[in-house]
């Protein structure tokens, strides 16, 4: 079975702590995790996709204007990765099977080209990581569902700015998509 591991939102703006909305503690907490993983999958030769949150500045037609401040806004800081995982992607952006790309909703598969990369490479099973679990890594893992992929939760490489939504998404990969969570 072929693998790809997602990493989703790892961003300044969603972990550091002056982030525009940043998961705080909890997301600088799974930064070695995010790191690790993602170096296993790279150097495993496993496809691995940044999928970044990308945002224009004063953006009055999307729809998360309304919910969230201003956050990820291309060609600022705050879009970047975060810590060690910048450094990680810098290393090993060349290489064939690491993808950056842009996404402008909550889940990696919303109005881009996730699932063709995918089925090109006969990616069955997707992992994922990153934030936040209960909004970004959920809406991900639902249209990942919904498309018949095989879905694993790092469950010590995601993480949320509400406890109570992260505890509750954990949840529901396991008992409503079927998703299995390891640790």
């Amino acid at each position: 079975m072929k693998k790809a591991l997602i990493c989703i939102d790892y961003t300044n703006d969603f972990v550091a702590a002056d982030g525009k909305l940043t998961c705080g503690e909890p997301g600088q907490q799974i930064e070695e995790a995010v790191v690790q993983i993602t170096d296993r999958f790279i150097l495993q030769d496993e496809y691995v996709v940044f999928a970044v949150d990308s945002h224009l500045e004063d953006d009055p037609f999307h729809p998360e204007t309304k919910l969230f401040p201003p956050h990820n806004i291309k060609n600022t800081e705050g879009k970047e990765l975060y810590g060690d995982l910048k450094k990680l992607h810098l290393l090993h952006k060349s290489k064939k099977n690491v993808y950056y790309m842009e996404k402008t909703r909550y889940s990696a598969f919303a109005g881009t080209d996730l699932e063709i990369k995918l089925r090109e490479r006969d990616i069955s099973q997707i992992h994922l990581i990153g934030v936040c679990t209960d909004i970004c890594v959920l809406h991900t893992a639902v249209d990942a569902y919904n498309k018949g992929f095989d879905i694993v939760i790092h469950k010590h490489a995601v993480a949320s700015f509400n406890q109570t939504g992260h505890e509750w998404a954990l949840s529901h990969f396991q008992n409503s998509i079927g998703a299995e969570v390891v640790e």
